[in-house]
């Protein structure tokens, strides 16, 4: 495999149980700023999440790529694996999630499905699970709910290829969880591509060589449509990120 390169385009279209001792992780910082263009349009109102219940574990998190196919960010292990259920069919893929257990609070990112978790648990690694409890506890009740991510730049776009034929691409350093990826092929036709378990959104046919325009829409109904968006490198650079919501 070729080494992976990031390619940035102009920008197009742009709408709107064991020991405890943590694993390194780095703190993700401020949420960057927006585009001139979009800084100045009124943020949207987004529905507030309801609040969830249930209970945290954890357990040794290697960081590898989990369910949600997500390359690993070096030091960040405030991340978690969510239940079956909420998991979604990778909708909760690199969603964040604040958590607050008896001992404090945190927020992780959504990596993996815990397939033994029922309704509203998450297991967690244990650097992230010491921020909301001792770790001799090993489980214990959680309150959490959906949170925009502190994301830096632009989303991404991520594709895997085959040579039978198919087309799989994923979404990654969004703010706001996806709700869905189109193909516009051509004017007045978008073609909604099928979400995969593993994170990615998939064409059984070829959708030729590209570029291709693509649109996106967050689970607020936000959009950000890039209009030629080339699969010459394994993770290009997208042209804009979705809002913050109004506070």
């Amino acid at each position: 495999m070729r080494p992976s390169r990031r390619r940035a385009f102009a920008p197009s279209v742009a709408l709107v149980l064991l020991g405890c001792k943590s694993e390194p992780e780095l703190e993700l910082g401020a949420a960057a700023a927006l585009r001139p263009a979009v800084r100045a349009l009124r943020l949207p109102q987004c529905a507030k999440p309801a609040e969830q219940r249930g209970e945290a574990t954890f357990y040794t998190f290697a960081h590898r790529m989990g369910n949600c196919s997500l390359e690993p960010v070096p030091g960040d292990m405030q991340v978690g694996a969510l239940n079956t259920a909420q998991y979604a069919r990778s909708a909760a893929c690199g969603a964040c999630v604040r958590i607050a257990g008896p001992k404090g609070e945190t927020t992780v990112r959504i990596v993996d499905r815990c397939p033994r978790c029922k309704h509203g648990d998450i297991d967690l690694s244990r650097a992230a699970f010491e921020r909301i409890a001792d770790c001799a506890q090993g489980r214990v009740s959680i309150r959490w709910r959906f949170v925009p991510c502190a994301v830096r730049g632009q989303i991404r776009y991520h594709f895997a290829r085959s040579r039978y034929g198919w087309t799989a691409l994923q979404v990654r350093n969004h703010r706001h969880a996806v709700a869905k990826l189109e193909w516009l092929d051509g004017p007045d036709r978008a073609v909604p591509l099928a979400r995969q378990n593993h994170n990615y959104f998939t064409r059984s046919s070829k959708m030729g060589p590209g570029p291709y325009a693509l649109r996106v829409t967050d689970v607020h109904g936000n959009t950000l449509t890039d209009a030629r968006v080339q699969d010459d490198s394994d993770e290009v650079v997208g042209s804009a990120q979705f809002p913050a919501c109004a506070p």
